[in-house]
């Protein structure tokens, strides 16, 4: 991890998440297995973050999410959806040139701590 950033800061009950791709902890490398995995291991970064900030995926509130090929929005979604159960949160989705470790998608997030209403 780079000493440059900070993987989630919370400030008051608001927790904003760096930007995530799909790396492995350990080795600091992109998961191997293709897409799926690699958007899956995303997801489960951004979630480890969002526990230690005394959050979970229904503490979401918006999250912006980097493609490096709009065509993979799809099977983006189907990952997506094994993570945010029920109201789903405000959402950006878009295309970029490029992405850090040649990752496929980047990931980050505004969640809030306790319960939530959807208008």
């Amino acid at each position: 991890m780079s000493s440059h950033l900070n993987q989630g800061l919370l400030i008051n009950r608001t927790l904003y998440v760096s930007g995530q791709v799909g790396r492995d902890p350990t080795s600091g490398k992109l998961v191997s297995g293709g897409l799926a995995e690699e958007f899956k291991q995303a997801l489960v970064n951004v979630g480890e973050i969002l526990k230690a900030g005394g959050c979970d995926f229904s503490n979401v509130v918006k999250s912006t999410v980097l493609l490096a090929d709009i065509n993979d929005f799809n099977l983006f979604n189907d990952v997506y959806k094994q993570f945010f159960k029920g109201s789903f949160p405000a959402r950006s989705t878009y295309q970029v040139a490029a992405l850090p470790l040649g990752a496929h998608m980047e990931i980050e997030v505004i969640a809030v701590q306790g319960p939530l209403t959807c208008v």
